[in-house]
């Protein structure tokens, strides 16, 4: 099963491709994906974040996944202002559209969890940030979307004002864990404006969380593994959230140190949590010999 009580629960990580862990022979390493929905049911996807992907991409996720696996898709990071390129109305529009276009195929499939929008540290609270969310929103339609702030100005004071925006528009907060690091960070925040949940783990490195832009920074920025006792904590806390929430979908992003696949696999394990449809584990019987 996958379900505490009526309501769904699914546990994955961001990406695919760097969870050494679950990839224990040739056979999983050529086919990562494939092997990845063989142990969690979700999958966010980053690449999109970079570049928008083509169909083809898209057609290739689907067909290598069992038919209840859902993506959560990274909106182009011109779309949330991390490039910092200044554009109009009309080519974020038209950017908007692209993009659109290119989860055509997932959205067809039944398998969209949701597009997230995960704003950059200087993405503060002001109108002409607000209205920015109200354009995306109306542009992206129907689509389901979940927004996650990194800058504490959206809560420091100001979290119902927030939290009813995003109930307005009908998206989905994002629930932080993250490094508790000055303005470029939020706190958790366990508030509901749909009927759907996403968390997202990002670690508690607060040394390494500002070191953004540095040689290294990738490497130290999600470098944590959370203990038994915080995920105890976190397993009571989306219990209390799944009496208000028909759905919750949870993502491990604390992957510089490849802790994310066990610490997904510990929660799942703490809420006793049975996945079926996964994707079979495949037998090596050249391990027998």
């Amino acid at each position: 099963m996958n379900e505490v009580g009526s309501v769904t629960i699914l546990i994955g990580l961001t990406g695919w491709g760097d969870h050494s862990s679950l990839y224990k022979n040739t056979q999983d390493r050529q086919h990562k994906l494939l092997a990845y929905s063989s142990h969690f049911p979700v999958v966010e996807i980053d690449s999109s974040f970079y570049a928008i992907q083509s169909k083809e991409n898209y057609n290739k996720w689907i067909n290598e996944t069992p038919a209840n696996f859902s993506f959560v898709i990274k909106a182009f990071q011109t779309l949330t202002g991390h490039d910092r390129k200044v554009l109009t109305n009309r080519e974020v529009k038209q950017l908007v559209d692209e993009f659109i276009a290119s989860i055509t195929p997932v959205i067809k499939a039944d398998k969209l969890n949701t597009v997230l929008f995960q704003f950059p540290p200087w993405f503060s609270m002001k109108k002409q940030n607000i209205q920015r969310l109200k354009k995306l929103k109306q542009w992206m339609g129907d689509i389901p979307i979940s927004i996650e702030f990194r800058n504490r100005t959206w809560f420091k004071n100001n979290i119902d004002e927030t939290i009813s925006l995003l109930r307005e528009l009908e998206v989905t907060h994002v629930v932080c864990d993250e490094p508790q690091a000055g303005e470029g960070s939020i706190p958790i925040i366990s508030e509901l404006t749909n009927e759907r949940v996403l968390i997202r783990f990002h670690g508690r490195n607060v040394n390494g969380w500002n070191n953004y832009g540095q040689e290294n920074w990738r490497e130290v920025r999600f470098l944590y593994r959370y203990n038994q006792n915080e995920l105890i904590e976190w397993a009571n806390r989306i219990k209390a959230l799944h009496q208000q929430a028909k759905s919750i979908t949870v993502l491990f992003n604390n992957n510089s140190g490849g802790d994310a696949a066990d610490n997904a696999k510990q929660l799942i394990d703490l809420l006793d949590i049975k996945y079926k449809g996964l994707h079979p584990k495949q037998i090596e019987l050249f391990d027998l010999w």
